[in-house]
């Protein structure tokens, strides 16, 4: 796990690429190396930070080049199945110096090109410097657990990386907010969504794309898919079958996952799916010491400390745990802000950063993590509408008002919601937008220059999800595929990856990999979501026996929640002033959103969540802006 910078320009940037990675030190502070060389008429520098998990020799450090000679990598991540691929390549010819994944990766891609790319078990960001081609090859994992930014070719020059503030510190240029993100944000809580980031001018190399830089011609591609879920096959396998091979592919996942050379820990929330993490891991080592990670709510009501112990107390884990606090947030805030490089949406972020801070104090180097299981089993709460047009489709509408009836028994769920979920599918265009907008009428737009957002093409409508014909009877599945690449997943992937990194921890999810995800795709819906309406209903069934029946069972829902209204009211005076030590933003009147907060402080005013994006958006501008401003250099 670690972090990488680099360059590819007619000018020679070396000494802003090695003074950039000093920012990124975090990500990898064992070892830190830059590497800059010259082809055709373009210097490429590639710049490494090394956190160390697998071979922790210096032969192993980044960049890495081949044997050959012809290859230099930089590479960020894991490949959790490196040893069964290397056996494949020696068999082939392959030359190894190292134990390392780094090598594998390399020798994988000299080897099979992209075709490697759905053999590695394993997240990753990558560049692989081909000199006999004279290209750049900028790769990133099917699910983008690891980040890619980088920026638009500009003066023969391109800039990329693994972070947000060392890519603007190398591409050495002042800060611009980039307008329809900030947009999307501020309104609708949208984010990391697509190839766009909160800064113009940079970008995503989104889940599961790449792209090519020519040397020869100075050409970049557009970003090319490698990989995109498939929907059009429905597995026929039983329930009992799909179980079976759930419950393997699973501990398979988690087996891999293990594989380390530093101390590992795991997140345990309560909830079902970091629970099934750590008793799989009780399942398949019986013996070794498992370290729990877990954020405890002060307020009981949202507290699920009660599940935390019973799993701790099951699998005999040394439990380790942390209950945060309005002043502790206000402390880290402008910290967790610049480690995370964008805004974020929501102060459930910061429990997680603390639950990464205590594994730090308490010597863990690597976390496993429940998250992707709600993307891929139909979690949350169940896409009832989704579920609903579903079945409707196939023409059984007593089965859908069954369904639904059923659905609707657990808490936190009503029969009408789930219809109002069907409308918000099927509405035309005009009409749902209307009654987007007249049920957030005004909440916290006042502040926002709308007409000067229009005026430079913002698009102030609604973005929706898109129902294929091709997918009729399958629509849950379609929801799946999409959280998994755009709106849900990507964001929850890079609050992981920004909190674990602040701390040099690298966090793994054994929930995703291509071979999980495939198959779960696949399944028919009702193995999803019960006819009960039961979420994640084949998942529960496999790890019957591995998991205690009381989490199984489990029919409420309560998340990774915190108190944010408290938390937010309780630092009301710093907020006040972070507004005001806000520079001036030519799209926001903050005196205005300065106003109606001081509302909401006294009470005139209902609190929603719209509230943090703004403190968190103004906030997190004003450290950019700190960061960039009379810090540019001449080279």
């Amino acid at each position: 796990m670690c972090g990488f910078l680099g360059f590819i320009s007619e000018v020679n940037y070396e000494s802003l690429l090695v003074d950039s990675l000093d920012t990124i030190k975090h990500r990898g502070p064992d070892k830190q190396l830059a590497l800059v060389q010259q082809s055709e008429s373009y210097y490429v520098g590639l710049g490494h930070n090394r956190l160390s998990i697998i071979d922790l020799s210096d032969e192993a450090s980044q960049p890495f080049t081949s044997a050959c000679g012809n290859y230099n990598v930089v590479f960020n991540g894991e490949i959790y199945n490196y040893k069964e691929l290397r056996i494949e390549l020696l068999a082939i010819g392959l030359e190894f110096t190292t134990d390392s994944d780094t090598e594998v990766l390399l020798n994988a891609w000299i080897a099979w090109g992209l075709e490697a790319l759905p053999k590695f078990i394993g997240m990753f960001s990558f560049v692989m410097f081909d000199k006999a081609a004279k290209k750049l090859v900028l790769v990133r994992d099917a699910f983008g657990i690891k980040p890619f930014f980088y920026t638009s070719p500009q003066d023969k020059s391109i800039f990329f990386g693994s972070d947000m503030r060392g890519l603007l510190k190398i591409r050495n240029t002042s800060f611009e907010p980039n307008l329809q993100r900030a947009y999307d944000y501020l309104v609708h809580g949208d984010y990391d969504s697509n190839e766009s980031t909160f800064v113009e001018g940079v970008k995503h190399i989104v889940p599961g794309h790449y792209l090519e830089f020519n040397l020869t011609t100075g050409n970049m591609t557009e970003p090319k898919n490698w990989w995109q879920p498939d929907l059009s096959y429905t597995s026929t396998l039983s329930f009992n079958e799909a179980k079976d091979k759930l419950r393997t592919l699973f501990l398979d996942s988690v087996k891999l996952h293990l594989r380390s050379d530093v101390p590992l820990g795991i997140a345990l929330s309560g909830g079902v799916d970091s629970s099934a993490v750590v008793c799989a891991v009780r399942h398949l080592e019986p013996d070794i010491p498992i370290h729990t990670f877990s954020y405890i709510a002060s307020d009981n009501r949202i507290s699920e400390e009660i599940w935390v112990d019973l799993i701790n107390k099951d699998v005999k884990a040394i439990e380790h745990k942390v209950i945060a606090d309005s002043a502790e947030m206000q402390r880290d805030l402008d910290n967790m802000l610049l480690m995370q490089g964008e805004p974020f949406g929501s102060t459930s972020i910061y429990a997680q950063y603390r639950v990464f801070k205590l594994a730090k104090e308490s010597g863990i180097t690597v976390t496993l993590d429940g998250q992707g299981a709600d993307e891929l089993l139909a979690g949350y709460n169940g896409y009832p509408g989704r579920r609903l047009l579903s079945i409707l489709e196939t023409g059984n509408f007593i089965k859908a008002n069954s369904f639904l009836r059923n659905w609707a028994t657990f808490p936190g769920r009503n029969y009408t919601t789930a219809w109002k979920n069907l409308a918000g599918l099927k509405l035309p265009d005009w009409l749902y937008n209307r009654a987007q907008k007249t049920a957030s009428r005004d909440i916290y737009l006042s502040g926002l220059k709308l007409d000067y957002l229009a005026n430079r093409g913002v698009n102030l409508e609604i973005a929706r999800a898109t129902l294929c014909d091709d997918n009729k009877g399958k629509r849950v599945r379609e929801a799946l595929a999409d959280a998994i690449k755009s709106k849900g997943l990507p964001s929850l992937l890079r609050h992981g990856d920004r909190n674990s990194m602040a701390f040099s921890i690298e966090s793994r999810v054994p929930f995703l990999t291509l071979p999980m995800a495939e198959f779960l795709l696949s399944l028919p819906e009702d193995y999803l979501i019960s006819n009960k309406g039961v979420t994640k209903h084949i998942f529960r069934e496999a790890m019957r026996g591995i998991v205690p029946d009381s989490h199984l069972d489990r029919k409420d829902k309560i998340g990774f929640e915190t108190p944010e209204s408290e938390w937010l009211l309780g630092m009301s005076e710093a907020i006040e002033a972070w507004i005001n030590d806000t520079p001036d933003i030519p799209f926001i009147n903050k005196g205005e959103f300065l106003r109606e907060f001081e509302e909401v402080v006294a009470g005139k005013r209902k609190f929603d969540i719209r509230v943090w994006r703004w403190v968190n958006y103004l906030r997190w501008y004003t450290l950019m802006e700190m960061e960039t401003i009379d810090k540019t250099h001449s080279y």
